[in-house]
C-alpha cells in the first residue's frame, strides 16, 4: 500500500527470521489447541443446532491447520466464527487467558499488595514537596512502568513449552530488577517529563492511552499502571484500546477486562476452587490469606470505581485487527488518529504493536525510532511510547555495533543470518517519539 514504508518487510518465507519459525512451529500448536477447546465447549452444549455448528467449525479449524501445514492460502480464524449464527462471539482462546491469570497468582498477589500501598502512601503524601520527594515520584513511575513492560513477557503465544514454574521466574520483583540491565532502549524519561509537564500547567484533562496487547497477567498489569498513573495525577483519565475480536492467542477483547474484574471480586472462589486439571490430579488450590483477598478486592473496588466515573475508559477499534502497519492509520481510520492527538501519551504495548509500528520491516537495527514509525513519528501530534519486550526480529533505535554484540552471545544467533537474541523476550525496548 501507498502509505506503507518502502522497507522490505520480514517474511515467513526467509528460514532466518522468527516469522518462519513461528508460522512453522507455534502456528499449528495454537491452532491445535483452538481446536481442542472449541470441542471441549461443544461438548457440554445442549443446544443441537449450536453443536451442529460448533462441529462445522472444528471441521473449518482442522483444515486451516491442514493448509498452514502444506503452504496452502490462509483463511483466518475469525471467519468462521464471525459467518456462524451460534458463534459470533465465542473466544477460542478465553479459556487459556483465565488460565494463564490464574497461574500467575504469586506476581498477582505480590502486585496487588505493592498497588495497595503505593495508593495510600499517595494519597498521604499529596501535600509532600521538595527534590527527595519529587525524586521518589520519578523513580516510582519508572518502577511502574518497568512492571508494565515486563509483564510482556508471559504473552501467551510463547508460552506453549513452559511449565507453571517457569511462568514464575518471569514474574515478581526480583525478576524485574535483574532485567532491568536487558532494556537496550530506555526513554522513559522522556515520557515521565511530558506526562509531569501537563500536571505542573494544570491542564484540566490530562489523558493516557493505551493500546493494549495481552489479557490475563499482562492486562492486569496494564490496570496496574493505570491506577497508578489516575491516582498520581500524572493522568486524570486513561483511555484503553483493546480488540474488537479474539485475534491472536491473547489478545484483548472488551470481555477480558470484565472477566478479570469478575475473578477479583471473588478472589477465593476464582483461585480456591480446583480447575479441571487439579480435578484430575486430585489438586486442591491453597486458600486466600485475609489480607490476600483485602487487596484483591480493593483493586476491585478501586478499578470497578475508576470506569464507573469515567477514569477508566475501554475503546475497542477495528483498526487494531485490520492488515498492514500503523502507518496507515492516518489515512485509514483519521478519526481514531484525530482522537489520539487529544492525548499526552500514547503507549503501545507489546511486540505486535512494535511491529505494527515500525511496518515489521528489515529496518537497519540502528534507524531511530522516530524515522522508524513513519507517520506516527515527529510533527504527527501523537505522543508515542513503546514498551516491548523483544520477541520477533525487528528492531531499531540500537547503538552501533550493539546488534552485532548480541549476536555473538551464546544463543544470539551468531553467523547464522538469524537475530535470535531478539526472539526470546529477554531483551527490551522502551522507545519515545515526541509528536506535539
Amino acid at each position: 500500500m501507498e502509505y506503507d514504508t518502502k522497507t522490505p518487510p520480514y517474511k515467513t518465507s526467509d528460514k532466518t527470521s522468527f516469522a518462519y519459525v513461528s508460522a512453522r512451529d507455534r502456528w499449528p500448536v495454537i491452532i491445535t489447541q483452538a481446536i481442542d477447546d472449541l470441542y471441549r465447549s461443544v461438548s457440554d452444549c445442549d443446544d443441537a443446532a449450536k453443536r451442529d455448528e460448533g462441529k462445522q467449525i472444528i471441521e473449518e479449524l482442522a483444515s486451516l491447520k491442514y493448509e498452514l501445514q502444506h503452504d496452502r492460502k490462509l483463511t483466518r480464524i475469525r471467519t468462521s466464527f464471525s459467518l456462524s449464527t451460534h458463534w459470533k462471539r465465542y473466544d477460542v482462546f478465553a479459556r487459556q487467558k483465565i488460565k494463564t491469570f490464574r497461574s500467575s497468582r504469586p506476581a498477582v498477589l505480590e502486585l496487588a499488595a505493592r498497588y495497595r500501598e503505593i495508593v495510600t502512601q499517595m494519597e498521604s503524601d499529596k501535600s509532600e514537596t521538595g527534590a527527595e520527594h519529587e525524586e521518589a515520584q520519578r523513580i516510582l513511575f519508572f518502577e511502574m512502568l518497568e512492571i508494565c513492560l515486563w509483564g510482556n513477557a508471559t504473552d501467551l503465544s510463547l508460552l506453549t513449552n513452559l511449565t507453571y514454574e517457569d511462568i514464575q521466574k518471569l514474574q515478581g520483583s526480583e525478576a524485574r530488577k535483574a532485567a532491568e540491565k536487558n532494556i537496550l532502549v530506555n526513554d522513559l524519561g522522556a515520557a515521565y517529563d511530558v506526562l509531569l509537564k501537563a500536571k505542573r500547567e494544570g491542564k484540566k484533562e490530562r489523558r493516557v492511552d493505551i493500546v493494549l496487547d495481552n489479557a490475563g497477567f499482562e492486562l492486569y498489569v496494564d490496570l496496574i499502571l493505570a491506577g497508578y498513573l489516575l491516582s498520581s495525577g500524572l493522568a486524570t483519565i486513561v483511555v484503553l484500546h483493546p480488540k474488537t475480536i479474539p485475534w491472536f492467542v491473547s489478545d484483548v477483547v472488551p470481555e477480558d477486562f470484565m472477566a478479570l474484574l469478575n475473578a477479583l471480586a471473588e478472589p477465593k472462589t476464582f483461585y480456591e476452587t480446583p480447575s479441571d486439571d487439579e480435578k484430575l490430579q486430585d489438586k486442591t488450590p491453597p486458600p486466600l490469606g485475609d489480607k490476600e483477598t483485602e487487596n484483591l478486592q480493593f483493586l476491585f473496588q478501586e478499578w470497578g470505581r475508576r470506569h464507573a466515573e469515567g477514569e477508566l475508559v475501554l475503546r475497542p477499534r477495528l483498526f487494531w485487527t485490520g492488515p498492514g502497519s500503523y502507518w496507515r492509520l492516518p489515512s485509514t481510520d483519521g478519526e481514531l488518529y484525530e482522537d489520539l492527538k487529544n492525548s499526552e501519551l500514547v503507549v503501545f504495548k507489546g511486540d505486535l504493536n512494535y511491529r505494527k509500528l515500525t511496518g515489521d520491516a528489515a529496518w537497519d537495527p540502528t534507524t531511530p525510532f522516530t524515522e522508524a514509525i513513519g507517520p506516527l513519528g515527529p510533527r504527527s501530534g501523537v505522543n508515542v511510547l513503546a514498551l516491548r519486550t523483544c520477541k520477533a526480529d525487528v528492531v531499531v533505535g540500537l547503538k552501533s555495533g550493539e546488534d552485532e554484540e548480541l549476536r555473538a552471545k551464546e544463543g544470539g544467533g551468531g553467523d547464522s543470518g538469524a537475530r535470535k537474541w531478539a526472539w526470546n523476550g529477554k531483551w527490551a525496548v522502551v522507545s519515545y517519539s515526541e509528536g506535539k
